[in-house]
């Protein structure tokens, strides 16, 4: 027996269909790069920076602008006449490529890993300034628990996000929200209040129950110190109606009837740019140079201010790009550092990658990759097969080294060990059986299926995406379930396992240059197991997910690997 309910047999992966380097070699030196194509009808491209170099007989030559930069980039690609693609990101110092992850720092883009933190749901650090709303029709799920910015810094203070591996905060929004509680339009119309930030009465000011200016800077110095960068949920798309830039200029929002005489509340797509979230959060009007003046004038005051490092931008998709272009602009000529900034869009491929552009967001979170993650792991008819065409897709619509955050969940989905784990059904109303009872981790194998999720999202390319809990597998089930408070204490043995697994997990993506910038490629797929391997020069590493109740064998340059049941296996080729 296997311990999980069934009996280990041996399933034997073989000659299953590969991708095949079309290369037989890609040296370098600090002044030169040499790519050995495998055949004279390959086709090999070399950018620096955007701009093509020319080689002769395989030899490209670093140019000497290069070698006045901190940082720059080398972009590869060799393709061959059956139409595959290799794919190679190379960072430079001062010209020279980058050997090793130890000269990468926190200011490397690709070298993030996200933590997202809800501010009132993950440590108190000041009781003094908890405020929960006195209002007997707000739930305690939808009210203030007293988490603040303080409770964060200790927690940085402490070593833990440095523990797990991460090296970027993502705080939900901070600006000051309304002191009462509002009812939400869509039946059953329950009462809330703002205690998750996304209802902003100020742009700028910070909310008293998280904190204030001092204690925000004092976050982000400590941050820095500790080599973690702190990106801020920052909302453009609405504000309450109590704020004052509505109140003054009521003229700036979007129509709230359409001339139907209905409410444009959640009308998602066919108002995209003009909806409502609610009848108290009216939605500013872009199409008005004025607004976007003063929105962008906004978030670049908080970048100044706070010394902050990107932002996660609410509601992308609902704003047009004119707002995107402008920010984007503004912060390049008045910030002299990287800045990330990342969106969140529900919706296709296409409509997301309208808003990754060169002067637009650096990426948005891959949703369609994750919700069909989700579905290969935790429901019994989820494919592997499928999974990696979703993954070509995402390739083939954000390109092979994007900046796209790959998520364990978020604060707007149920957390995906309550469906891996049992304790939530596909085929339930999500938010109705949050409501309903507790949910809890049914089936321990739901643990096993969480450090699959994390094995995938760490060894591909993209931006690993931490949800706060999901690093000991807090289930939950519709918002507000799946925000509730952080846990530190009393870890069970079960969540302790996962918590070692998923840092282990974050550090070696952390300490292997072929996991951040190596090309990608396939080696095998079936409907339950995946194989391929990330190669960055001589380092390659090879990654291993099996999702059956069967252990399997692999084989890959005749040399056969065994991974256990609902299991995975990273081994570094290059150590063999």
């Amino acid at each position: 027996e296997n311990g999980i309910g069934g009996i280990n047999s041996l399933l034997k992966i073989g000659d299953l269909p590969t991708t095949e380097n079309n290369y037989d070699v890609i040296e370098a030196s600090d002044s030169s790069i040499y790519i050995n194509v495998s055949t004279s009808n390959n086709q090999c491209i070399l950018f620096w920076n955007n701009h093509r170099i020319d080689g002769h007989n395989g030899l490209y030559k670093i140019p000497k602008i290069a070698y006045a930069r901190k940082r720059s980039h080398v972009r590869i690609w060799i393709a061959s006449s059956n139409g595959n693609v290799s794919d190679f990101l190379i960072p430079l110092e001062f010209g020279a490529i980058v050997k090793n992850t130890g000269q990468l720092s926190r200011m490397d883009k690709h070298n993030s890993v996200l933590y997202f933190a809800l501010v009132d749901r993950f440590a108190n650090g000041n009781p003094k300034n908890d405020a929960p709303l006195v209002d007997d029709e707000v739930h305690p799920k939808a009210n203030y628990w007293g988490g603040d910015i303080k409770g964060i810094t200790e927690k940085i203070k402490e070593g833990y996000f440095s523990g797990i591996g991460v090296n970027t905060i993502w705080l939900s929004p901070i600006t000051q929200n309304p002191m009462y509680a509002e009812r939400e339009f869509p039946p059953p119309h329950r009462m809330y209040s703002g205690y998750h930030g996304y209802w902003p009465i100020s742009a700028s000011k910070i909310d008293h129950r998280f904190g204030n200016e001092a204690e925000l800077k004092e976050l982000v110095s400590n941050a820095h110190k500790n080599n973690l960068n702190v990106i801020l949920d920052y909302v453009s798309n609405h504000v309450h109606e109590d704020n004052p830039i509505i109140k003054e200029n009521p003229h700036w929002s979007t129509p709230l009837v359409l001339p139907n005489g209905k409410k444009n509340i959640r009308i998602w797509d066919e108002q995209r740019l003009t909806t409502w979230f609610d009848e108290f959060l009216p939605t500013l009007d872009y199409s008005k140079p004025e607004v976007v003046e003063l929105m962008s004038d906004s978030a670049l005051y908080m970048l100044r201010k706070y010394e902050l490092d990107g932002f996660r931008h609410d509601a992308t998709k609902h704003i047009p790009s004119v707002y995107w272009r402008t920010l984007t602009k503004k912060i390049k000529l008045d910030i002299r550092q990287p800045i990330y900034q990342i969106g969140e869009t529900f919706g296709s491929r296409q409509l997301i990658g309208s808003y990754v552009r060169s002067g637009q967001l650096d990426g948005q979170f891959d949703f369609n990759l994750y919700f069909d993650l989700r579905n290969t792991l935790a429901s019994n008819n989820g494919s592997f097969i499928e999974l990696y065409e979703s993954l070509k897709s995402s390739f083939s619509n954000y390109g092979n080294h994007s900046l796209m955050g790959n998520i364990t969940g978020n604060h707007d989905i149920p957390r995906f060990i309550s469906y891996a784990g049992g304790g939530l059904s596909f085929m339930e109303d999500e938010k109705k059986a949050g409501w309903s009872r507790k949910i809890e981790v049914l089936d321990t194998l739901g643990y096993r299926k969480l450090e699959l999720l994390t094995a995938f999202i760490t060894t591909i390319p993209g931006i690993p995406t931490i949800y706060y809990g999901d690093e000991i597998g807090m289930p939950g089930a519709g918002d507000p379930d799946n925000r509730m408070p952080m846990k530190f204490t009393n870890l069970s043995y079960q969540e302790n396992k996962v918590k070692r697994c998923i840092s282990d997990l974050i550090h070696a993506r952390r300490n292997r240059m072929s996991l951040i910038y190596g090309d990608f490629q396939l080696v095998s797929v079936t409907k339950k197991t995946i194989a391929y391997t990330r190669t960055y020069f001589k380092e390659s590493t090879l990654v291993l997910l099996n999702n059956s109740n069967k252990e399997v064998k692999v084989t890959h340059q005749n040399t056969e690997f065994q991974v256990l049941p609902y299991s995975y296996k990273i081994i570094f080729l290059e150590e063999l």
